[in-house]
């Protein structure tokens, strides 16, 4: 999701208290409860987009710490205009590329790991890019506790079909699959919507959704 350019948010979002600092982020790795001041697990959305699905997370699960990881400053801005109006102590945010991921997170440091509406990324030669990648795959199992899972939704049903395809190659399993989450009333009971979720289940997309464990 890229928003257009907005004048001084580099510089808002480097003055927010809610945003770690780019320059302090390796020195949190292995130190987030530290950060947050308490032995709470951890979960991340990585492409967090305005901020609508980990905010509703952090507002329904104060005895989780999230953590928002989005790397377009103008898109991020919304997110942080929320924060201000509204705190969350569970909550704060990340600008950066989800590539360097393993070097912000420890082993073992995160619980879970959603992805929501990903760039699907549609040029062959762009595939690793993908979040659901098996290269990215392979990042979230050096950083997720035994136990822990990944999430991921998109109404492209193409990339889903190839994020399935992704998984044989990786240390992941799919314990759940659908390709119509919001026909499924059992799954529906607990599901937060993104803002992209909302608009395309509105228009009535399908939306498809996993969640894995490890092998």
């Amino acid at each position: 999701m890229r928003l257009k350019n907005v004048p001084g948010c580099r510089e808002r979002i480097a003055e927010s208290e809610f945003v770690v600092p780019e320059d302090k982020l390796k020195e949190c790795k292995g130190h987030w409860r530290e950060v947050f001041d308490n032995d709470n697990e951890i979960h991340i959305e990585i492409g967090m987009g305005k901020g609508r699905f980990i905010y509703e997370m952090a507002e329904k699960n104060p005895g989780i710490n999230y953590i928002g990881i989005e790397k377009y400053s103008a898109v991020l801005l919304r997110a942080v205009q929320k924060m201000e109006e509204e705190p969350r102590d569970n909550l704060i945010f990340i600008r950066m590329d989800a590539e360097s991921i393993t070097e912000v997170f420890d082993e073992g440091e995160v619980g879970r790991v959603y992805l929501n509406f990903s760039d699907p990324w549609p040029k062959d030669r762009h595939a690793k890019r993908r979040l659901p990648s098996r290269e990215y795959l392979a990042r979230y199992d050096k950083i997720i506790k035994d136990g822990g899972r990944i999430e991921f939704k998109t109404d492209n049903r193409v990339l889903f079909d190839w994020a399935l395809e992704e998984l044989p190659e990786s240390a992941w399993k799919a314990d759940l699959v659908t390709f119509d989450l919001h026909s499924q009333e059992e799954l529906m009971t607990d599901n937060v919507m993104t803002e992209y979720e909302a608009k395309f289940s509105g228009q009535g997309k399908p939306i498809c959704k996993y969640i894995l464990s490890r092998k």
